[in-house]
């Protein structure tokens, strides 16, 4: 395959490392004495992750793991009986009787040891899912208990994503690679006592004849995480691709604007440049090999000319030479393994470093806890010189606001985009804390209460709700949680939201699950994933209900039975609308307006309009939109 300048320079730009991978820059370039090094860290932090998973199945494996060791060493320690009785002086038939005993011995040690592998495999079997379950349950209650405002800040999305990107999965593998590199070691140390005992000049044998094959599988294992490494980004845009290529979501607008060929083209470039990079690594993992196997065959061959001079010189007994041979054997493999399993250990220990940083980092950024719990209800909502800046942002998006809302009231949030009014209805919500400046329930600070307290009194309909993938019935019940709430209840909340007679059509009514994604589901416009958020929640029943743009993606009529609804709700507690569509806030009890993040007006509408200001402004230039001309 030939290739151009054009070639490289696209090279270069899809082989760039992702923000995830840049740990395993560290992991692809480091030395295996420096990995040595850091290996004890990495065991410790393994089997503390281990042991916090499950205590009894980690003492089991590492049991397990030693008492095949144990067997393991004295299978190899029979295998000089049997040797010794069959080159044994004598009678072929008392040779082999000589040598049943060891053999015996042999043959009841490998069956043991094959007992104890397997019931090793079985309890690491039990244990790894365990492990993953762990941590990913530890990742995702710390980032739900984080404090809101920290995901706008880019530097706490990235460590996240690292986290859950290759964390979890770091996790689980820092386990597993700890429980082979044991499983190794412990045979790599039954050889080498059993070579130690039979001759003290076969060890230094063993080492010298593993080394270059050591050297040659750490090598290429390198060249093959580099490219894995610059890889992996190349490999999740061409999936990604090939995903648009056969989604049916995506498929209405490839042929709408024709696009087959040209994201055929973009497929084509990205297995080009994989395809180069794979084959320029295969080239440098065949020479390598060739290197490695070259110098370990001179290796091993001089080892056993070594062992072959003891044996003529008399420093061997020929049945302790071929006892040692099968030994050297064993312990070359198990050397290998423990430098691929190093080099494992530390580049997966460099992702769990990730995902135990974000940890932190979480634990330091999570909610207040308050033992007080916030009442059910208010009277008054008293909002005092509250200001708020966003992560990173130069400019505050509040400064200085104080109002005062009511049990009752119908109250509006008006202003042009950026005015800060979403973010006010957030902090209204107890999601987002002030810089400076309170919000009090009944003359209690929000401080004084547990956030999560706070939240059971208030419901939120956002602008874009999620779309969750549950039953038509549990994205209702959800706004409450309560799985097991009566149908009356779940079809009244419906009903009020205007969802009831979109539900009764869907296949299997409130039972059926809202995504394509699943065998009998079904999907929904925005206007009715707009009106079950809604019904969500009108099923919560909270003392305070925010509505952003509740109604953006509904037709005029919707929209009007909506804002009916909203009325006929705000009896009893306290409702907060953010809207661009002022006629819809002319009724409203209390319009609030905002400019650049300071509240500007307060009235109801007639009083606004009368003092010709923002908001007479806004309402006028929507009202002409409407009017002949």
């Amino acid at each position: 395959m030939t290739t151009t300048a054009a070639d490289h320079a696209d090279e270069d730009v899809e082989l760039e490392v992702p923000y995830y991978l840049k740990s395993s820059v560290e992991a692809a370039s480091a030395g295996f004495w420096r990995m040595l090094r850091r290996l004890p860290k990495l065991l410790r932090e393994a089997w503390r992750l281990a042991w916090e998973s499950s205590p009894r199945i980690t003492i089991a494996v590492v049991v397990l793991q030693l008492a095949g060791g144990v067997v393991g060493a004295i299978g190899l320690v029979s295998v000089v009986g049997v040797l010794d009785g069959l080159l044994a002086e004598g009678p072929t038939p008392e040779r082999i009787r000589a040598a049943i005993p060891s053999v015996l011995v042999f043959a009841a040690a490998g069956a043991i040891r094959t007992l104890l592998s397997s019931a090793g495999t079985a309890a690491h079997g039990r244990l790894s899912p365990l492990v993953s379950q762990t941590a990913e349950l530890r990742l995702l209650e710390l980032t739900t208990r984080a404090d809101l405002a920290v995901f706008d800040d880019a530097e706490w999305r990235d460590t996240m994503h690292r986290a859950r990107d290759r964390g979890v999965f770091a996790s689980q593998s820092l386990v597993d690679q700890g429980i082979s590199l044991g499983t190794n070691v412990i045979s790599l140390l039954a050889a080498g006592g059993v070579l130690t005992v039979l001759h003290p000049a076969l060890l230094p044998l063993l080492v010298l004849a593993v080394v270059p094959t050591a050297w040659a599988a750490v090598r290429s294992a390198r060249l093959n995480w580099r490219q894995r490494m610059r890889l992996s980004a190349l490999y999740r845009r061409r999936y990604m691709l090939s995903d648009l290529l056969a989604d049916r979501d995506a498929a209405p607008e490839l042929r709408a604007f024709t696009l087959r060929g040209f994201l055929l083209g973009e497929v084509r470039r990205l297995l080009d440049v994989q395809t180069r990079a794979q084959i320029r690594v295969m080239e440098q993992q065949v020479k390598t090999t060739l290197v490695g196997t070259a110098l370990g065959a001179c290796a091993t061959g001089l080892t056993y000319t070594l062992m072959i001079w003891l044996l003529m010189t008399g420093r061997m007994e020929l049945a302790v030479g071929g006892a040692a041979a099968y030994a050297i054997g064993i312990g070359i493999g198990a050397l290998s393994q423990v430098a691929f399993t190093v080099r494992h250990l530390y580049e997966e220990g460099l992702s769990f470093a990730d995902y135990q940083a974000f940890c932190e980092l979480a634990r330091t950024h999570a909610e207040p806890v308050r033992r007080q719990t916030a009442p059910r209800a208010f009277e008054e909502l008293r909002v005092e010189n509250v200001s708020f800046r966003y992560p990173g942002a130069e400019k505050q998006a509040l400064t200085d606001v104080s109002l005062t809302l009511r049990r009752g009231q119908t109250v509006a949030l008006v202003g042009e985009n950026g005015s800060g009014k979403s973010t006010l209805a957030k902090i209204l919500a107890g999601l987002y804390r002030p810089e400076s400046g309170s919000v009090s329930w009944d003359g209690v600070t929000l401080d004084d209460y547990g956030p999560e307290s706070v939240r059971e009194g208030v419901a939120v309909v956002m602008q874009e709700p999620t779309r969750w993938p549950l039953r038509a019935k549990d994205n209702i019940v959800i706004g409450r949680y309560d799985r097991d709430a009566a149908d009356d209840a779940v079809v009244a909340a419906a009903q009020a939201g205007d969802a009831h007679d979109f539900i009764v059509e869907l296949p299997r009514q409130y039972e059926t699950l809202l995504s394509r994604h699943f065998t009998d589901g079904a999907d929904l416009s925005g206007g009715q994933w707009q009106r079950l958020a809604v019904s969500r929640a009108f099923f919560r029943d909270a003392a305070l209900l925010i509505c952003d743009e509740p109604t953006a993606n509904l037709d005029a009529r919707a929209e009007h039975d909506v804002y009916q609804r909203l009325r006929e709700l705000a009896e009893g507690r306290t409702v907060v609308l953010i809207t661009h569509r002022l006629a819809s806030v002319r009724t409203a009890d209390l319009i609030l307006v905002f400019d650049h993040g300071r509240l500007a007006e307060q009235g109801d509408h007639d009083a606004l309009m009368a003092r010709s200001g923002l908001y007479a402004e806004l309402f006028t230039l929507q009202a002409e939109a409407y009017s002949d001309r």
